[in-house]
């Protein structure tokens, strides 16, 4: 039976895009199918942590992120009044990678990576109806009549995947509770020079410099799901939320507009048990989507593949190498997806003594306590092959 590619990824974003690459250099034959029709970047920025970092490094492609992204060397954690809750040591946290944390707009990204594959590899205005899997081959069809047999599919089309609904119709997204709003703006008199992100009653706000002198800012609420009422707030609205946080939020949201917001409720999908099903993987965020409180996501995504193009190096056979992706995907990938989720719950509170008690318990408590997460996340190195299998 013909086939029109050997892998099929479902998918063009950060995760989609860093395997076809990885599977180029493996000299593979894939398409990517994504469901826009413009690629590009959807929303602000985002962290790339020491791991991610590890993870590029492993696909040769660290120098040339590193150019695109600005050097974070601290992210302080505040309160309203811009006092130190928590001030991570994420340098010697990071150091088991030998690498530095940088944050990046997604947009940039997106084109670097796009700018490392053959544009006839990549299929816009793809989005898949259905999948059916046969003994040997996977028959996908989109909604634009089209059709494609390949071998193997990995899937990597975000939280609300289409091909993991099918494959687990229970495993839907669920909803924080908390929603937010995100901007990138010139950074210009502002002057901002380090991240931070600040806890209070209100709820969250957090900024971190970009390159080309921009900022990239964010903002958490509690709110109901699908609030019309949030969905439609503008600039002056947070503004009037924000108003009495320290400087220079509120002079950041003054020099925000309209047009630059960005809105959206956060989501995660329950963790999962399995990724690989056969000749079928998930990764990204269509296996372990979460919260962005540790500011994971993507970084779990390009670890996946660091993982994945490994598994693949080493194994003559695919389906065993999507088998020992999930070994070594699963435990990892839960944990920060739980653990974000309780750093999301603390972070949002709103009461008055709840917010007291957490913020002189983060306070008191010494400081390996309060890097506890980070250290578990940073120090483990999710290259390592299993010692059962050495």
């Amino acid at each position: 039976m013909k086939l029109d590619c050997e892998y099929a990824i479902i998918g063009g974003g950060v995760a989609g895009l860093s395997t076809a690459i990885a599977l180029l250099d493996l000299k593979k034959d894939f398409l990517v199918f994504e469901q826009s029709a413009v690629l590009k970047g959807i929303g602000a920025g985002f962290g790339l942590a020491a791991n991610a970092m590890q993870a590029f490094d492993c696909l040769g492609l660290r120098a040339e992120v590193e150019q695109i992204g600005y050097y974070t060397e601290t992210y302080a954690i505040l309160d309203p009044k811009g006092r130190i809750l928590i001030a991570p040591d994420t340098q010697r946290l990071s150091s088991r990678y030998h690498q530095k944390n940088f944050t990046v707009h997604r947009a940039d990204l997106h084109r670097y990576l796009l700018s490392k594959l053959p544009s006839e590899r990549i299929l816009l205005g793809k989005r898949l109806k259905r999948f059916e899997g046969f003994a040997d081959t996977v028959l996908l069809s989109f909604e634009d009549g089209t059709s494609y047999r390949c071998r193997y599919l990995v899937v990597a089309d975000g939280v609300r995947s289409i091909a993991r609904q099918q494959l687990l119709p229970d495993a839907k997204p669920r909803y924080a509770g908390y929603t937010c709003w995100r901007a990138t703006i010139a950074n210009g008199n502002i002057g901002l020079r380090h991240g931070s992100e600040t806890w209070g009653p209100k709820g969250r706000f957090g900024m971190t410099p970009l390159i080309h002198d921009r900022i990239y800012w964010y903002a958490c609420m509690n709110a109901p799901q699908n609030s019309s009422k949030h969905k439609n707030y503008a600039v002056t609205d947070l503004l009037h939320n924000f108003r009495d946080y320290h400087d220079p939020i509120p002079e950041i949201l003054s020099n925000t507009s309209d047009e630059d917001l960005l809105w959206n409720d956060i989501i995660d999908i329950k963790p999962l048990t399995r990724f690989a099903y056969g000749n079928i993987l998930l990764i990204g965020d269509a296996a372990h989507a979460t919260t962005p409180n540790m500011g994971q996501g993507a970084c779990q995504a390009l670890e996946d593949v660091a993982v994945l193009s490994q598994e693949i190096k080493q194994n003559s056979s695919i389906e065993t190498a999507f088998k020992n992706f999930e070994i070594r995907r699963l435990k990892r990938t839960k944990y920060i997806t739980d653990t974000s989720r309780q750093i999301g719950y603390a972070a949002q509170f709103t009461h008055p003594g709840m917010i007291a008690i957490r913020n002189t318990l983060l306070q008191l408590v010494p400081a390996r306590w309060t890097q506890a997460t980070l250290k578990k996340l940073l120090e483990v190195d999710f290259m390592a092959i299993p010692s059962f299998r050495e």
